[in-house]
């Protein structure tokens, strides 16, 4: 083959070799340590920190490249109350989402803002604007959990977590991203059947919103099963993602549906998704396509 003709086909292959050495593997086995894994953040240097949900200890964990080992821990002076999700902005910060509320009664709903180079710490503290009753009487109406957040446009965006014997609304609020007391904007909401969003992240263009989500149902009225998706909006102005684009991805299942409650993207096109570990389920961190 000339040697022009072999200069230019390594041109071509080049990219592609480079891409396929910095993907993800399908599936890794995270460390026992984060069983209850519910948020993962990426931050603009590289480093990927994560957390336990609600009940676990106040801590942080900075993974390495691999997702297999545990590089630091970091003990946070704030209660785990109900912490869910977590995202970052371009300046380094990370948002720990304290918004937990399975009972709908929580009056107290907050983010922290941590800094992880210099350790400073602030909150936002929120409320709903159309929640008057904590508990709402009627478990229907049941729609101040949440479990998902992500930073966009200077901007907190939270997507509630309905209840299962519910209507399957999604609404979409937004707070600023700094520290004070606000009122939340209800800015938006859909219709997701049979769907609880479990996990939010935007990809580093902002084109992208991915919502992790998963349905509980009975077979012959008694057996349990469970299905995990993932939703991407694209397409959206501004931040109406919700008048996008929709499509809707399955997550890989074990015997019955893992449960997936965070999610971020990892390199263009390719996302991370990551489980609990219940039962036999080991928690895991998972590649998934777009």
């Amino acid at each position: 083959m000339p040697f022009s003709r072999t200069l230019l086909l390594l041109l071509l292959i080049a990219p592609m070799l480079t891409a396929r050495a910095q993907s993800f593997p399908r599936r890794i086995r995270l460390p026992q340590t984060l069983r209850e894994i519910s948020g993962m953040a990426r931050l603009p240097n590289g480093d990927w920190w994560v957390l336990n949900d609600g009940g676990n200890a106040s801590v942080i964990y900075r993974l390495g490249a691999s997702g297999k080992n545990i590089l630091e821990t970091r003990n946070l002076p704030f209660t785990n109350r109900d912490w869910e999700d977590m995202c970052a902005d371009p300046q380094g910060n990370l948002y720990i989402a304290d918004v937990g509320n399975n009972f709908n009664n929580r009056r107290d709903l907050c983010v922290f803002r941590y800094q992880p180079q210099s350790k400073t710490l602030d909150s936002i503290v929120f409320s709903y604007p159309d929640q008057r009753d904590f508990p709402p009487s009627n478990m229907r109406n049941w729609n101040y959990d949440c479990e998902a957040m992500v930073f966009f446009q200077d901007s907190l965006h939270l997507f509630s977590k309905n209840r299962f014997k519910s209507n399957h609304i999604v609404k979409h609020y937004v707070i600023p991203a700094k520290p004070g007391r606000y009122v939340a904007e209800l800015r938006d909401s859909i219709r997701l059947k049979n769907r609880v969003v479990s996990g939010a992240a935007i990809s580093a263009d902002g084109r992208t919103l991915a919502l992790t989500s998963y349905m509980l149902g009975f077979k012959l009225g008694f057996i349990p099963f469970t299905k995990a998706s993932v939703f991407y909006f694209t397409g959206f102005r501004g931040s109406m993602f919700f008048k996008g684009h929709k499509k809707k991805m399955r997550l890989p299942k074990f015997m019955i549906a893992r449960q997936f409650e965070s999610i971020m993207e990892w390199s263009p096109g390719c996302w991370l998704a990551a489980n609990e570990g219940i039962g036999p389920q080991k928690p895991s961190v998972w590649r998934v396509k777009n």
